[in-house]
Parts: structure tokens; C-alpha cells; sequence
């Protein structure tokens, strides 16, 4: 009998790359960034300076004596908020339609964009 492989499931996120977000829970809770990656099969987002974790690498052309480097490690799309340009505070996203079928991102407070039309 076959097996069947099985497929990672991919995290529907509205958040993209250049967000502003602010982390609710975990060891960095409270401190804002911008995302630099989103990693949809993982549902996690690289933020740009946050979750600093040591990596040992060995010695290459790049690094010649190789050693300890700090690198910017993932964290789960749950635990972060977009924060607002407008309202300055941690927000929901909702999706408001245009017309000839595009959609536009909003922010569930006050109803501002948040970055450009799809």
C-alpha cells in the first residue's frame, strides 16, 4: 500500500512583510518591530531586532574565524498584533472590498489603511 504524503498546512495570515508589530506573549512581550519575513509554512514572522537566539558557525570564506553570531529566530503568528500608524495601538485587521474586486487591509479601530490596495 502507498503512503500518502502528507502536505504542510499554510497559515492564512493578513500580515506582510513591512508591518509594524507589536508582540503580545512571550519572553519579548511588549516590544514592536518590523517584519522582515514571513514564513507561512512554519506560522511564524522573522521581526526585525526581536527573539535574538546564539548561532555557532564554523569557519567559510564569508566568516573566516567562524564563532558565535546573534540571528533573529521565529515567532508564531499568534502572538502578534499589527500596531496602527494612525492609532498607534496593537489592532485586528479587517478586509474592506473596492471596487473591480480589490481588497484593501483596515484596521478595526479606526478604520485606517494599513499599507496598499491587492
Amino acid at each position: 500500500m502507498a503512503r500518502m504524503a502528507v502536505q504542510p498546512t499554510r497559515a492564512k495570515t493578513r500580515i506582510v512583510k513591512g508591518d509594524r508589530v507589536r508582540v503580545m506573549k512571550g519572553k519579548e512581550s511588549g516590544k514592536e518591530g518590523s517584519v522582515t519575513r514571513v514564513v507561512r509554512e512554519r506560522s511564524t514572522l522573522i521581526v526585525e531586532g526581536l527573539n535574538l537566539v546564539k548561532k555557532a558557525t564554523r569557519p567559510s570564506q564569508k566568516y573566516p574565524k567562524g564563532g558565535l553570531f546573534d540571528q533573529e529566530a521565529g515567532i508564531p503568528i499568534s502572538n502578534v498584533m499589527v500596531v496602527c500608524g494612525r492609532c498607534n495601538k496593537p489592532t485586528r485587521i479587517g478586509i474592506q472590498g473596492l471596487s473591480e474586486g480589490r481588497k484593501l487591509r483596515v484596521c478595526k479601530r479606526c478604520g485606517e489603511a494599513l499599507g496598499k490596495e491587492r
